[in-house]
């Protein structure tokens, strides 16, 4: 079986603070993330819901038979820079606080796609979810869970694109066949095992993988409340006016045929671009950020073609 430091970079256990910092930063999505911790709290450890069931409804539910084999799997996509991933990495610092136990965060390698060789990726990836259930039924009992993996797959587009493609090499149709399996293994388990794809070009993922699917997020580009959020927090400190701020939001907004900032254009460009500009000789100021805001060119809108 290949060794565990072959498929996934190291395992990080959450919460852990830079990775619950990078969670709250994530302002403007409250939705996203309280749907999320449902969600996974369901699929994490179903015992909640029977719990819930016998709470309110005396526990003679029909609807729980409906969860009952759903696969531990969500779909996050989005444009670039929307939050995905970030998001991906960091939501299991609340799993862990709402279910009060400790979450493993795994990411799977690309390099689990192999180098070509007949039957290699099929391997690789059959190897990373029987790593995954052997880990799973340590962590479980018969009081429940007594903790939580997270498998995050990034740019998932590239293991697991659609089987339809006509240039599809044989070797990559059989790797999605292989995740399939992988996937198909965990629905109804009842392992403490949530599932994590993140990709741009959902458009491009094998259909069965949709189907399986128990939640799909969609990722945009931040509106305006949400951009006077992220501005507001990133930029506590510097004493820069709400007024200002405000323009700020109106110069990121999508004007013409040019987008919307991302969230990532605002807080690993905009606000550190402001910072350099000042230091180290002054405070950073006002028109700092107003002409930055003018100078800077959003990235670009991610397309199928591209």
């Amino acid at each position: 079986m290949t060794n565990q430091d072959d498929l996934f970079h190291p395992v990080t256990e959450l919460p852990e603070p830079t990775r619950r910092a990078r969670y709250d930063r994530l302002v403007g999505l409250n939705d996203t993330k309280l749907r999320l911790r449902k969600e996974a709290a369901l699929l994490a450890d179903p015992r909640r819901l029977q719990a819930w069931a016998a709470t309110h409804h005396d526990g003679d539910v029909a609807a729980l038979a409906l969860f009952a084999d759903r696969a531990p799997l969500f779909v996050f996509a989005g444009d670039v820079g929307s939050g995905k991933s970030a998001l991906a990495e960091s939501f299991g610092c609340d799993l862990a606080d709402f279910l009060d136990l400790p979450v493993y965060l795994y990411r799977l390698k690309l390099a689990t796609r192999g180098s070509g060789l007949v039957g290699e990726m099929t391997s690789l990836i059959g190897d990373a979810f029987t790593h995954m259930h052997t880990a799973g039924k340590r962590m479980s009992g018969t009081d429940g869970a007594r903790a939580v993996q997270i498998l995050v797959v990034d740019e998932a587009d590239a293991l697991v694109q659609s089987r339809e493609a006509q240039q599809m090499h044989h070797e990559d149709r059989a790797g999605v066949d292989a995740f399939l399996a992988g996937i198909d293994s965990l629905a109804g388990a009842r392992l403490p095992i949530v599932v994590v794809l993140c990709t741009n070009r959902v458009g491009a993922l094998d259909p069965a993988i949709m189907r399986r699917a128990a939640a799909t997020f969609t990722f945009t580009r931040p509106g305006d409340e949400q951009r006077y959020a992220v501005l507001a927090q990133a930029l506590d400190g510097l004493g820069i006016r709400p007024e200002t701020i405000r323009k700020v939001v109106e110069l990121t907004g999508p004007t013409g045929g040019r987008p919307g900032y991302t969230f990532s254009d605002l807080t690993q460009r905009l606000v550190p671009a402001a910072v350099f500009r000042a230091f180290p000789d002054r405070p950073v100021t006002d028109d700092d950020l107003l002409a930055l805001a003018e100078e800077l060119e959003p990235t670009p809108v991610f397309t199928e073609e591209r």
